[in-house]
């Protein structure tokens, strides 16, 4: 049966067995802040489930423990780091830093950042960095995943990316998204609670259209909007990998893989709003956006127009009283866990107990 367990003991567990494969603290704290908002937001794929994986990469040394990137080359917009492996959530929450710091500067920024990891969540980054007063995109790239319109083979990756601005008193607007019918983490998550996969996510390795989530990580995930999907995933591996001198292509090595170097690039890019408008006005503008968006006649069966990344947050108000339901898989690999790292299981709490806010 599922367990529900409180964010805060399950942030606690994800820190410390994280803390106990050499990981600093701080940085540890930081992998399992990324895992537990997954969850929060409502996308499990990007929660949990990747725990043991990230762990797994750690045990057997294809991922750094602790973070040592280089610089390769620094012309003050534009900054290029060797991540040297370490964890991508770690190298890519520096980058944030470092973006928005140079963003203040110059007006604009670049920060590609090469040799790294899987970062999870990209939303979790660009909102950081538009709660600091900028516009900022964020692009990666990932192991195969699809094939090239017109293959049988996969050799592209869902590339995700995510754009977020400050949304005046509605908060940050932000979009995270891959480029393929859906993330393959939640093909895993699928497979993980025993349940089909919608028809249109995924093909089996013939090809063949299947709502089998096992089947679908065996063969291709396909894109989304068809030929469009390729086309804007083929580009963000240029952006994030070509051009920032990272693997690319099906070089890149996924985090379900406890061995290989991963090679996983990222471009983050930083707009200063103040280089452009005046911050107050273009807030004005933004909630102007915003609710028209919102005061948009609704279709049949539609009780409300949201706008991007407002479920995230209503969700994350909800589970933070309620609770994180894990499935039956995701609990059972955190036992393994348990067992290998000494650190005791988050405690699950009564279905009818409602927590603290």
């Amino acid at each position: 049966m599922p367990h529900t367990v409180g964010a805060a003991d399950l942030l606690r567990f994800a820190a410390a067995t994280t803390e106990a494969y050499g990981v600093p603290p701080a940085d540890a704290q930081l992998l399992a802040d990324t895992l537990v908002t997954a969850e929060l937001w409502g996308h499990p794929s990007h929660g949990m489930l990747r725990l043991p994986w990230y762990l797994g990469r750690l045990a057997s040394g294809a991922t750094a423990a602790v973070a040592a990137p280089e610089t390769v080359g620094d012309s003050g917009a534009v900054l290029v780091v060797d991540g040297r492996d370490g964890l991508g959530q770690i190298l890519t929450d520096r980058a944030v830093t470092w973006g928005v710091e140079r963003a203040r500067r110059h007006g604009v920024s670049a920060v590609a950042v090469r040799n790294s990891g899987h970062f999870g969540t990209a939303a979790y980054f660009t909102r950081k960095a538009a709660e600091q007063g900028c516009v900022a995109l964020l692009a990666t790239n990932a192991s195969p995943a699809m094939a090239p319109w017109g293959g049988k083979e996969k050799t592209i990756g869902t590339n995700p990316w995510s754009i977020a601005a400050p949304g005046g008193r509605h908060g940050t607007v932000v979009m995270d998204i891959a480029n393929t019918a859906a993330a393959r983490g939640k093909i895993y998550h699928a497979k993980e609670r025993g349940e089909p996969i919608p028809e249109g996510w995924a093909a089996d390795a013939d090809g063949v259209p299947t709502t089998d989530p096992r089947r679908a990580i065996e063969g291709l995930i396909l894109p989304m909007a068809g030929h469009k999907g390729y086309a804007i995933s083929f580009m963000f591996d240029v952006l994030a990998g070509v051009l920032t001198g990272s693997a690319f292509g099906s070089s890149v090595v996924g985090p379900y893989r406890p061995t290989g170097r991963s090679g996983v690039g990222h471009l983050l890019i930083c707009v200063d709003i103040r280089s452009m408008a005046d911050p107050a006005e273009f807030e004005e503008r933004m909630e102007a956006l915003i609710e028209e968006t919102k005061s948009t006649p609704t279709a049949p069966g539609t009780a409300e127009i949201l706008v991007p990344g407002e479920p995230e947050i209503r969700t994350a108000e909800r589970l933070r009283t309620e609770g994180i339901t894990l499935v039956d898989d995701t609990w059972a690999a955190l036992v393994r866990v348990a067992a290998e790292t000494a650190v005791p299981l988050p405690v699950p709490v009564p279905k009818s107990q409602e927590l603290p806010a």
